[in-house]
């Protein structure tokens, strides 16, 4: 993230992850005929299919500002609303700017309509590795959410106390012993 980025190419980049790390873990496959295609043209073809919607089914972030979720996404400078799946689920198109204070919270879920949906689907059914997809169909999900601030080079996590890992959670979430 940098001032100059568009926040939709930040959506596409979220989806780009989680669908790389589905393929990696074997819950989505290459189709018949791609087997030797270099990961990244698989992963193209997931986005043109709409697989990362299936997984992430919210926009990636909002600003942040005098309220939680503030407004200012669709100012004179935002590209128009998408009407694609998950896409038109964005709270902002703009062009990061130095000062911005945004949310970063990409999700992975394996939400039962979502997932029905895609297997109905001609574009997506052959994508996924049905038995692997079904160890996980009651798992439910994650997203992990950072406050974000555009700086002029870059940008700083405000969030970066808070516990990630699973054993940081667990500690903060024991008991205190009196």
């Amino acid at each position: 993230m940098k001032p100059g980025i568009c926040w939709v190419d930040m959506h596409t980049l979220a989806y780009r992850v989680i669908l790389e790390r589905l393929l990696d873990i074997g819950i989505l496959k290459r189709r018949q005929g791609e087997e030797n295609e270099a990961k990244e043209v698989v992963v193209d073809k997931l986005l043109e299919a709409n697989l990362g919607d299936i997984f992430m089914p919210h926009g990636l972030g909002h600003f942040m500002g005098l309220d939680v979720h503030d407004v200012g996404g669709y100012g004179e400078d935002a590209t128009p609303r998408s009407s694609l799946p998950g896409y038109r689920s964005l709270r902002t198109t703009r062009t990061l700017q130095e000062g911005m204070v945004i949310t970063v919270e990409p999700g992975c879920y394996f939400i039962e309509a979502q997932l029905k949906k895609a297997l109905q689907d001609e574009k997506m059914k052959d994508y996924f590795n049905v038995p692997v997809l079904d160890r996980f169909r009651n798992f439910g999900g994650v997203r992990i959410e950072d406050d974000v601030v555009v700086t002029a080079t870059g940008s700083e996590i405000l969030s970066k106390l808070v516990p990630r890992t699973v054993e940081e959670i667990e500690a903060v979430m024991q008991p205190t012993k009196q």
